[in-house]
C-alpha cells in the first residue's frame, strides 16, 4: 500500500482499526448559519475528536496498522502541532515510543499539547525542507518508522473516517467542505464520498496565502514555491504528490479564502455554535460566506477539523 493510492476499503479498514480509540464526533446544526449562507449547513465537529483535532483519526489508523516489529522501534513525524499531538497520543495508545519533528514559531499550547501525550520534540526551522531532513536524521538515528502528515496512505484513509460517520448519519448531502494543507482530510474526503455518496461534490477551503493546491490544480501540475503566509497555521503545507493525485482523481475543487474572511466565520462559528474551532477549521464556512451565491438552498456538510487555539494569543 505504500506506494499506492489509498482506496474506498481501506478507509472502511481504517474505521473499524480505530473505532476502540476514536470519538465519533457530532454532527451540528445551526438556524441562523443557515440563514446567513442560504443554505442547509451540517457541521461534523472534528474539534470535539481527541487531541481536538481529526488528526488522530488519520495517526491513530497509521500506528495500530503497523506490524508489531515495526511498532517496537518508535514512530516519527514533523508537525506544527495538530498531528503531532495525534501521533504521540496514538503512539501511547499502543505503548511505543513517538518523535515529533516541530517547526520554530508553531503555537505553543500545540507544542505542549505533543509534551503532554509523551513525544519527544525536535525543533527545526520553518521550512518544509527542514522538517523532512529532520525527520529523516531522527529515523536513521532511531530506527522509527515515518508517519507523514499527509501523505502516509494510511493517515489519508484515517482522515477519510470523518466523511464516512458524516455521510452515514446526514444523507443526500450535495457538497462535503473540508480545509486543505498538506491534502489528507481532503483525499480521504473524497475517497470516503465517491465510495458512499457517489452523487455528493467535495470541495477544499485554502487560504489565499496558501493557495499552493488551488494553483496546482489551474496549472495542472504540483506547485511547490509558494511560501505560506496565512493565520491558519494548520494549513500551510504543501499539497502531498499523492494528495493532488487524489484530487484530480475524484475532481475536487479547491477554493480560496482571506485570512480576514476566515477570522470573521471563526468568531461567528464561537457565537452561532457556541465551540471552539481554530482559524484552519473555519475556513469551510468563510468560503461558503464568500461563494453563497453558488450554493444557495443546498444541503453541505462541513468538517471542521480542529478547535486547538492559544487563549493566550487569540488571532482575533
Amino acid at each position: 500500500m505504500a506506494n499506492e493510492l489509498p482506496n474506498f476499503a481501506d478507509v472502511l479498514a481504517a474505521a473499524a482499526r480505530i473505532a476502540p480509540h476514536a470519538q465519533v464526533t457530532p454532527v451540528l446544526r445551526s438556524r441562523s448559519l443557515d440563514a446567513l449562507v442560504g443554505a442547509e449547513l451540517h457541521f461534523k465537529c472534528e474539534n470535539f475528536q481527541r487531541v481536538g483535532a481529526f488528526k488522530f483519526r488519520g495517526a491513530c489508523n497509521a500506528v495500530w496498522a503497523l506490524t508489531d516489529d515495526e511498532a517496537a522501534r518508535g514512530v516519527v513525524t514533523h508537525s506544527s502541532g495538530n498531528h503531532g499531538a495525534a501521533l504521540a497520543l496514538a503512539a501511547r495508545t499502543r505503548d511505543i515510543r513517538a518523535h515529533v519533528v516541530v517547526p520554530e514559531g508553531a503555537v505553543k499550547s500545540k507544542l505542549a499539547a505533543i509534551e503532554a501525550y509523551g513525544a519527544t520534540l525536535h525543533r527545526c526551522a520553518p521550512t518544509m525542507a527542514a522538517r523532512d531532513a529532520m525527520a529523516a536524521q531522527v529515523q536513521a538515528d532511531t530506527g522509527a518508522r515515518l508517519v507523514h502528515p499527509f501523505t502516509d496512505p494510511r493517515v489519508i484513509a484515517g482522515q477519510g473516517t470523518a466523511a464516512l460517520e458524516l455521510l452515514r448519519e446526514v444523507a443526500a448531502l450535495d457538497a462535503v467542505f473540508t480545509p486543505v494543507g498538506g491534502g489528507g482530510l481532503i483525499g480521504g474526503t473524497a475517497i470516503a464520498v465517491a465510495g458512499i455518496a457517489a452523487q455528493t461534490r467535495v470541495l477544499g477551503a485554502e487560504p489565499a496565502g496558501a493557495a499552493d493546491a488551488y494553483e496546482s490544480l489551474h496549472r495542472g501540475e504540483r506547485v511547490t514555491d509558494l511560501v505560506p503566509d496565512t493565520v491558519c497555521d494548520g494549513l500551510r503545507g504543501t499539497i502531498g504528490a499523492i494528495n493532488f493525485d487524489l484530487l484530480r482523481r475524484y475532481n475536487v475543487e479547491v477554493l480560496t479564502v482571506d485570512d480576514d474572511e476566515t477570522l470573521a466565520a471563526m468568531r461567528l462559528i464561537w457565537q452561532r455554535l457556541k465551540i471552539l474551532v481554530e482559524p484552519s477549521g473555519a475556513t469551510v464556512l468563510a468560503v461558503l460566506l464568500r461563494y453563497r451565491e453558488r450554493f444557495a438552498g443546498q444541503r453541505l456538510g462541513l468538517i471542521l477539523s480542529g478547535g486547538n487555539i492559544d487563549l493566550d494569543d487569540l488571532p482575533v
